[in-house]
């Protein structure tokens, strides 16, 4: 796909980038799809499936008390908890606001572990990497399931086919994953300001008709996915039937809100 080629005009050191159909075909790659790179919040989309897993082996339920007073598993996936964005404050009652929390998904990934008694980096490697041949992916030591992994393009390749066409979960599951948790909830989406309504289904930022977007504008409402600020991004479209990955080593910043539309809006005119 000759839209790849646009990273080579990316203000960054290192940049690869991938295309994946839905049926696991890769349309096309470009730049070092092996090198590791820093994930920053692209983390959560593994972290959130690692949940998923826990809660279709009854380690978890997503209705059971997580987080704060009132809060529940399914509240912190979500960004509903309350909980501030990096510290663990109570900044408001569940299911009231879209306030977008690491800390939310840093109680998330204890309350695993402690349901499971296996470290919540463990548990993702076993749950999702290893059985996606994930063998580059990492969440290191004690590392935050909200945005320590490191990752390669080929491996994140893995998993958006796997969210395509869901193998380790139950695609009714992966659906209620990718559909809006709490509606018409406000909030900030980091880098792009207030959105309303800021959607959000379980672990997956859904776009709907959020303006402005990392995204494309051709992009279709129902796209969901992550970007970092690391300078990463995986989207997925499920009308082109395909996902898109990034990752640079320059964090987020003007330049891509600037790069990264119309590199998404190149690559979805090519499918």
């Amino acid at each position: 796909m000759q839209s790849l080629g646009m990273i080579e005009n990316w203000p960054v050191s290192t940049a690869a980038a991938a295309v994946v159909r839905a049926d696991g075909a890769v349309v096309g790659t470009h730049g070092p799809t092996d090198h590791r790179f820093a994930l920053a919040s692209v983390t959560k989309l593994l972290a959130a499936y690692a949940a998923l897993v826990a809660y279709e082996e009854g380690a978890v339920e997503l209705d059971e008390p997580a987080g704060p007073e009132g809060s529940t598993v399914r509240h912190l996936l979500a960004h509903t908890s309350g909980l501030a964005f990096d510290e663990h404050r109570v900044m408001s009652a569940p299911g009231t606001r879209r306030l977008y929390s690491n800390a939310g998904f840093e109680v998330l990934g204890d309350h695993i572990a402690k349901a499971t008694d296996i470290p919540f980096g463990e548990y993702l490697r076993q749950a999702v990497l290893e059985p996606l041949g994930m063998t580059a992916t990492a969440l290191e030591g004690e590392g935050s399931p909200a945005k320590d992994g490191v990752s390669t393009v080929d491996d994140l390749v893995r998993f958006a086919a796997e969210v395509q066409a869901p193998r380790l979960l139950d695609a009714r599951t992966v659906a209620a994953a990718m559909t809006v948790t709490y509606p018409g909830l406000k909030g900030v989406l980091p880098g792009y300001g207030h959105q309303n309504p800021n959607d959000w289904g379980l672990g997956f930022e859904i776009r709907d008709s959020k303006a402005p977007h990392w995204t494309g504008s051709s992009s279709s409402p129902r796209t969901f996915g992550h970007f970092g600020q690391a300078g990463t991004f995986l989207w997925i479209d499920p009308d082109a039937g395909a996902a898109c990955v990034a990752l640079t080593d320059r964090p987020f910043g003007p330049w891509a809100v600037e790069v990264w539309p119309p590199f998404t809006d190149a690559v979805l005119g090519e499918l």
